[in-house]
């Protein structure tokens, strides 16, 4: 698989995200998802996903065990900010550099690892100053915990203040068909700075597969609390779909390779290194995600799926 650089981190060009493996979308395998991390593994997919938060922990240490035995092979990202330990029942934005440091302690050791590859602040905290949770990051890095540091959600200014601290290896943001935001929000200054842009949901969290039907999710799956998967706009949006079905099909491929392989090529479109990191609990889904890389698109094809992100109906949250 080919490579990108992420600032001064090198990544396969399609990464995993591993948060469904363990919350989120239903119930999950971990035998299955282990298999599925290993098969990614196998087709030359390196960057490899997860946070503290998800499944409160559990998805770190099943990635732990996942990548054991082939630790070099991999870049490992996962995330700090969201303190699941509370007590109060749900998740909380934490950025004070105490939990930062504690957090990144306990990451380790779920992973199984001594150092973090890329270690995402997973959402700014307004209370706390940015420069300070940065500066606990940049200490993570200065004693060898931490290689390269990034961001998740956030706009051009906080990057641009966060890089001013440390340098930002990469801002993990949702970016698909149907979610184009970063391109106004912080691509401008991620170009500027040599940042890369690694893309969560660009499958549109399953809808632009065309698999999901949003009315049979699973009464845990968390799409069913999303605007856009509500009854009358998962039927409106289905028109999306099938625009994106009918240049599969002409391209001999499938709706999410054609998803992705939109995606892979904004990078050349933006001036920004642009990785996208689907999700599976599945190694056939990971073949599939994988082969996407290998699919071309014409500029008409180009044009018509530029012009989907403005016929979406509901917001993002």
């Amino acid at each position: 698989m080919e490579r990108v650089r992420l600032g001064g981190l090198t990544v396969s060009a399609q990464g995993l995200g591993c948060m469904g493996m363990s919350a989120v979308y239903g119930a999950a395998d971990w035998d299955e998802s282990v298999r599925t991390v290993r098969r990614a593994l196998d087709l030359g997919v390196t960057l490899i996903d997860t946070a503290n938060a998800y499944g409160a922990g559990h998805n770190e240490v099943l990635v732990g065990r996942a990548v054991a035995g082939r630790r070099d092979r991999v870049q490992l990202a996962t995330k700090v900010g969201m303190d699941f330990s509370t007590g109060r029942g749900k998740v909380v934005v934490r950025n004070d550099p105490a939990y930062i440091k504690a957090a990144a302690d306990a990451s380790l050791l779920r992973l199984g690892t001594d150092r973090i590859d890329l270690y995402y602040l997973h959402r700014v905290e307004p209370d706390v100053p940015l420069a300070e949770s940065v500066g606990a990051l940049a200490g993570l890095v200065a004693e060898g915990k931490v290689r390269h540091i990034g961001l998740s959600e956030v706009t051009g200014e906080q990057l641009r203040a966060a890089h001013a601290v440390h340098p930002v290896a990469a801002v993990q943001s949702e970016y698909s068909l149907w979610t184009r935001d970063p391109e106004t929000v912080v691509v401008d200054a991620a170009r500027e700075l040599g940042v890369g842009l690694v893309a969560y949901a660009p499958l549109g969290r399953g809808f632009l597969t065309g698999t999901v039907d949003s009315a049979r999710l699973a009464a845990d799956d968390g799409r069913r609390r999303l605007a856009r998967f509500a009854p009358d706009a998962a039927s409106a949006n289905r028109a999306l779909v099938d625009e994106v079905a009918r240049i599969a099909a002409a391209a001999g491929a499938a709706p999410a390779q054609v998803a992705l392989a939109w995606v892979a090529a904004r990078g050349a479109r933006l001036g920004v290194p642009v990785v996208p990191i689907p999700g599976t609990k599945r190694p056939r889904w990971v073949e599939q995600n994988a082969a996407a890389l290998d699919v071309v698109l014409s500029p008409e094809d180009h044009a018509a799926l530029d012009r989907l992100a403005s016929r979406v109906t509901g917001a993002r949250y």
